[in-house]
């Protein structure tokens, strides 16, 4: 059986590799206009999405990805190569929440556009609405709720 470090090791290496190889695809795909700003896709807002998202909208390129890496991320049950377990769920979901996070970040690291220096409140409009001291509101939420998600999966079946 695989050690506790290794497996932490095992998962942060594939959450990194994951995520900076799809923050290059965005790029590729969104130049320098984030949340697919002048992409062709549909856009959705109302009171509710501006409480959940701020200035963000729901858009049709953002839900696809979002739910392609959902579908992604719970391969191994679909094909079989594990039994649907509480702890593997947990683990799915710290995935996820550390990929999307961690893909977010390095949108602006690798994008030409932006790089470390303009990650700031005041150059990025769609996190500027919920932007918490030196960074997005969603990483300051859904960082400690992956860790807390790959903690609780070491104590449950």
């Amino acid at each position: 059986m695989m050690g506790y470090v290794t497996q932490i090791m095992l998962f942060v290496a594939g959450v990194v590799a994951a995520s900076a190889l799809f923050a290059l695809l965005e790029i590729e795909i969104e130049g320098n206009d984030g949340w697919a700003a002048r992409l062709p896709t549909w856009r959705y807002q109302s009171r509710w999405t501006r409480r959940l998202l701020g200035a963000r909208p729901i858009t049709g390129y953002h839900l696809y990805f979002h739910l392609f890496v959902l579908v992604l991320a719970h391969l191994p049950y679909l094909l079989a190569l594990v039994p649907p377990t509480l702890a593997t769920e947990l683990r799915i979901i710290a995935f996820i929440l550390l990929f999307w996070v961690l893909e977010d970040f390095l949108w602006f690291v690798f994008n030409p556009a932006y790089g470390v220096r303009r990650f700031r409140r005041d150059a990025i409009w769609w996190h500027a609405d919920s932007w918490w001291g030196f960074m997005p509101r969603d990483y300051w939420v859904f960082t400690p709720l992956a860790i807390a998600s790959f903690i609780a999966s070491s104590f449950v079946r």
